[in-house]
């Protein structure tokens, strides 16, 4: 019989907190490399290279570890509106909307995505809301209004709503909420990495029709370094080797402490958002964004 080694047991676990946290920076880090990589690059050019490069990543990783398992053919369509909704026209929109908006404003409404998964989870799955919860998606609502209205929500209510790019991303956060409620069957038949892997290779096929159909393989003589650079970040660690992290973390750590790692996410995307880009911090968005977040920690409290 085994015996018990708690020394390794507490090296397994460092390990699995040293990938979750490298995820969570990766990806909050991607709203700027996005940003640079825009810099000279049309949005479905920035999407097409960015998941090429991650699904080859992804897929050599899941082989290695003798993890693929094709899907059955009566759920291919299943897996081809999940890569629609979670790769083509999530990421379109997340692109097209970080051209006009800020990087740090971008990760603030972003990050109210676990708000809308739960009024999803309410209308459609049933799931029960406590009044703690419906008081967090308050609290949340209102740190989002003065994020996108730079602390003037008075402005809003004249139709000025942020950046036309807020929209856009205020759509891509419920956008992703319905991407993860449709998520939750298949998550219960195919491995995390997996799925992953064909979502994002069927959505890589579906941006790929719009980038030959449009012209756009053209764009890629404007290729910089600089956009080299922000192609490869996110195609190299934030579309490969920051999925297979979390999803290892994710073994070796319950959900609700890995979840509670993604506040870290739009604190990393302002930071570096001010030293990369010069973007600057203002008091009324972070304290919106901190709002922001103690609504969505209400509402994950009691999932």
């Amino acid at each position: 019989m085994e015996r018990y080694n708690p020394l390794a047991m507490d090296r397994k676990h460092i390990i699995a907190y040293i990938e979750i946290s490298f995820a969570v920076i990766v990806w909050g880090a991607s709203f700027i490399a996005t940003k640079l990589a825009l810099m000279d690059l049309k949005p479905v050019t920035v999407v097409w290279l960015r998941f090429a490069i991650g699904v080859v990543i992804l897929g050599m990783i899941t082989m290695f570890r003798h993890q693929i398992a094709f899907p059955k053919k009566n759920e291919l369509l299943y897996f081809s509106l999940l890569g629609f909704l979670g790769i083509t026209f999530h990421q379109w929109l997340q692109s097209t909307a970080l051209q006009t908006s800020q990087a740090s404003t971008t990760a603030w409404i972003v990050a109210t995505t676990p708000i809308f998964i739960a009024i999803l989870g309410r209308i459609f799955l049933r799931e029960r809301l406590v009044w703690l919860q419906v008081t967090g998606i308050i609290l949340a609502t209102a740190g989002m209004l003065l994020v996108v209205s730079k602390g003037d929500p008075g402005s809003l209510f004249e139709g000025n709503f942020g950046e036309a790019g807020d929209v856009l991303i205020l759509v891509s956060a419920v956008n992703w909420a319905v991407f993860s409620i449709l998520s939750k069957s298949g998550l219960q038949k195919h491995h995390a990495s997996v799925m992953m892997f064909f979502v994002m290779t069927i959505g890589w096929l579906f941006t790929s029709i719009l980038f030959f159909t449009s012209g756009s393989i053209a764009d890629l003589v404007n290729i910089t370094w600089r956009s080299f650079i922000g192609i490869g970040f996110l195609g190299i660690f934030c579309s490969g080797l920051a999925y297979i992290a979390w999803y290892d973390g994710l073994k070796a750590i319950p959900a609700s402490q890995v979840g509670a790692f993604l506040y870290i996410e739009p604190l990393v995307a302002v930071i570096v958002a001010w030293l990369v880009l010069g973007e600057q911090l203002i008091p009324i968005t972070l304290a919106g964004g901190m709002i922001i977040l103690l609504g969505v920690r209400m509402v994950q409290r009691y999932q």
